[in-house]
């Protein structure tokens, strides 16, 4: 496998220099990087860069590294060991991802301030695949979760969180009364329909999120907000195998900013 050459190109002008990479001029290159994200392809690049300067280094290094590796075997390994490093490089950058939540649309997420108090509000429109739907009908429960942390931002460390707040719901099918029960905390409410029990299970309003007094009005923050449905809670035989199941990851997760 060739590694094509790239080559770092400082832009001039006053102020900051920024650097601009000068993609290979290889045709294959080229169809690479217009398939791929750019954030993908500069990250190819830069590491493209560094394995040449490796390879620069290496035949300077190996011999006092390895001392026990024979000589002749060196120049043989030098120009094979970029191309099997940018490959695995490659795999780890182009592996699937886990599954990805879903079914989830988040009408409104806003914050409000009321008697000296932070609160969030949050609709969202739940659509549950027809797995989820069938373990209802058979009388599973399912819980939903919701959860806000409010974070200082920070330019020298991690930022700080300033508090953390989790609501949960339970949602049950009643096949004597044909009704759907819904349980957030210990409370107790009926519904006729699926569709009236979701509504109920996917808002909240008034939240609270922390006192305003432990806001500084110089400072910067924001909300890292997530709604999910909890397979945790399922029943024990219920959770084994969910764990590659798309049909199972329903949710959604936001980032909203405070506004001072």
């Amino acid at each position: 496998m060739h590694v094509p050459e790239v080559r770092p190109t400082i832009l001039p002008g006053p102020g900051p220099r920024p650097v601009r990479l000068v993609l290979p001029a290889s045709r294959g290159w080229r169809l690479l990087a217009k398939s791929l994200p750019r954030s993908l392809t500069v990250t190819l690049t830069l590491a493209l860069a560094q394995l040449q300067t490796l390879r620069r280094l290496l035949p300077s290094l190996l011999p006092s590294l390895l001392p026990s590796l024979p000589p002749p075997r060196l120049p043989s390994l030098l120009p094979s060991l970029p191309s099997m490093l940018l490959t695995v490089l490659c795999c780890c950058l182009l592996a699937p991802r886990g599954v990805q939540a879903q079914g989830v649309e988040l009408a409104t997420l806003q914050t409000g301030r009321d008697d000296g108090v932070l609160t969030l509000e949050f609709v969202a429109r739940v659509s549950l695949p027809r797995a989820v739907e069938d373990a209802l009908e058979r009388g599973v429960p399912i819980y939903f979760v919701a959860q806000a942390r409010l974070l200082r931002s920070r330019w020298y460390w991690r930022d700080e969180r300033v508090a953390r707040v989790s609501r949960s719901w339970r949602l049950a099918f009643q096949p004597l009364t044909s009704a759907w029960r819904v349980s957030p905390g210990g409370l107790n409410q009926s519904y006729a329909s699926l569709p009236e029990a979701l509504s109920a299970v996917s808002r909240s309003a008034n939240w609270k999120l922390a006192d305003l007094s432990q806001l500084d009005a110089d400072r910067g923050y924001y909300i890292e907000f997530n709604y999910r449905l909890d397979t945790s809670q399922l029943p024990g035989p219920m959770q084994f195998g969910l764990g590659g199941q798309s049909d199972w990851a329903v949710g959604i997760s936001r980032t909203l900013r405070v506004e001072p």
